[in-house]
C-alpha cells in the first residue's frame, strides 16, 4: 500500500483528509475519507477509510507497517523466510482498530468483515486469533482464499464496514433581523 508522488506521474497524493463543510462548521473532526498518518501508505490512490453517512468503509488492510516491513514476516538463522498467520492477523486487526479510531469508531462498531487469505490452510490459526477480537455477537463475516495479495509476504488482508452515527450537524444560525427604529 505504498505509493510515492513519483509513482503517480508527479501528482501529489489526495489530501490526507477531506473535511465536510458542515463538519468544519460544527467543530466535528469528521472526514469523508482519509489516509491515516502513521499507517502504511496505500499502494494506490485510495484512502484507508471512507465515511458515507453513518457507515465507515475500511479499505483492504494488511500487516504492512508504515516503514513497509510486514509483521509476521521474518528470516531464520539460515535465511529461510518464515510467515506467521497469527502475527499477521493480530497486526491486521490492530491496523483496522487504529484506522477506525481515526474515523471516530471502534472495532465494536464493525458490522461486516471480508477476509482474504492466500491459503485456506491458514483458516484455523486465523480464526483462533480473530476470536480474540470478536465473538458470535461480532460482525457478519466472509472469508475467501485468493491466489495472491499485493506483496508476496502477505498471508491475509481484511476489509470492513463499521456503523457509527455521524455527529449531528448544528443547524445554521439565523441572524436576528435588525431592529427598526420607530
Amino acid at each position: 500500500m505504498s505509493a510515492s508522488s513519483s509513482d503517480m506521474g508527479g501528482k501529489a497524493p489526495r489530501a490526507l483528509s477531506a473535511m465536510r463543510s458542515g463538519a468544519a462548521a460544527t467543530g466535528a473532526a469528521r472526514a469523508d475519507s482519509a489516509v491515516v498518518p502513521g499507517k502504511a501508505h496505500p499502494r494506490g490512490t485510495f484512502p484507508h477509510f471512507r465515511r458515507a453517512g453513518d457507515f465507515i468503509f475500511v479499505s483492504g488492510t494488511s500487516a504492512r507497517r508504515a516503514d513497509d516491513s510486514i509483521a509476521g514476516a521474518t528470516r531464520d538463522a539460515s535465511g529461510l523466510e518464515r510467515l506467521d498467520i497469527r502475527v499477521q492477523t493480530r497486526a491486521v486487526l490492530g491496523n483496522l482498530r487504529d484506522i477506525l479510531e481515526s474515523a471516530g469508531a471502534a472495532l465494536a462498531d464493525v458490522v461486516e468483515i471480508c477476509t482474504y487469505l492466500t491459503s485456506m490452510e491458514d483458516f484455523g490459526a486465523y480464526n483462533e486469533v480473530y476470536s480474540e477480537f470478536f465473538g458470535y455477537d461480532g460482525p457478519a463475516r466472509t472469508t475467501v482464499a485468493v491466489a495472491a495479495l499485493p506483496h508476496p509476504q502477505l498471508l491475509i488482508e481484511i476489509k470492513a464496514v463499521a456503523w457509527r452515527p455521524a455527529p449531528p450537524r448544528a443547524a445554521p444560525r439565523r441572524r436576528a433581523a435588525p431592529r427598526r427604529r420607530r
